[in-house]
């Protein structure tokens, strides 16, 4: 899945695919990793999924032609990095209208969507409520036409390999978050790519394995209703 030959320049940051870069691991709390990733998008707008949270990798995602777009999964990764970003590059912020406050208390997003679509950009946005209230999950079309499924932290595969639905106790919607992994089942993605990082890596190429049963196997990890 990785290319390990870097151009000059971007050697902070790791190939995923030839058009997707991950970023640098950002440990915002013990316990728990991040990555963000660099899509370099067909339309030529770079688009920057989640946010680095730190200034590492700026260089080089310059060097792949700056982001002129950032889309955010979820309030939790809003922070003073998005500032940075918008200074540094001009980068046009997509958020949750659901979490508008909390965005823009580090910036002003500037598109806020509500409801599933396609943008300009060719990314189709599928609201997925449950994680927080205004988790979202991100769908292109990547290189060799393979499909990159962006889910946050509604879903993710952690460190023994099980996938794993982004449940917070006294923080997330149960029956918003299972209602959200079914809706997300019928969708036959090639590459998952979460946020949070509780294995070794957070970008999965399924191959032969069934997006449905990764689904299925998420949500029997969602504890029982009432």
């Amino acid at each position: 899945m990785t290319d390990s030959t870097n151009p000059p320049g971007t050697s902070t940051l790791t190939p995923i695919r030839t058009d997707l870069w991950q970023t640098q691991t950002f440990a915002p709390f013990p316990g728990l990793s991040t990555h963000a990733y660099l899509w370099t998008a067909p339309s030529g707008g770079n688009i920057l999924f989640y946010s680095p949270g730190r200034s590492d990798d700026f260089d080089a995602i310059d060097e792949l032609g700056g982001a002129a777009h950032q889309y955010l999964s979820h309030r939790d990764e809003a922070g003073p990095a998005l500032a940075r970003i918008r200074e540094r590059f001009g980068a046009r912020l997509h958020a949750s209208a659901a979490e508008r406050d909390d965005v823009r208390e580090f910036a002003e997003p500037d598109v806020l969507f509500t409801e599933r679509h396609v943008d300009g950009n060719g990314v189709e946005v599928i609201p997925t409520p449950g994680h927080s209230p205004g988790s979202t999950c991100f769908l292109v079309t990547g290189a060799d036409g393979l499909t990159y499924l962006f889910t946050g932290d509604t879903v993710f595969r952690d460190a023994e390999g099980v996938w794993t639905a982004g449940f917070i106790p006294e923080v997330s919607d149960l029956d918003a978050l299972r209602a959200s992994l079914e809706s997300l089942s019928a969708l036959e993605p090639d590459l998952i790519v979460s946020s949070a990082r509780v294995g070794h890596r957070s970008a999965h190429l399924l191959g032969a394995t069934s997006w449905a049963s990764c689904v299925d196997q998420a949500i029997g990890t969602l504890p029982a209703a009432g």
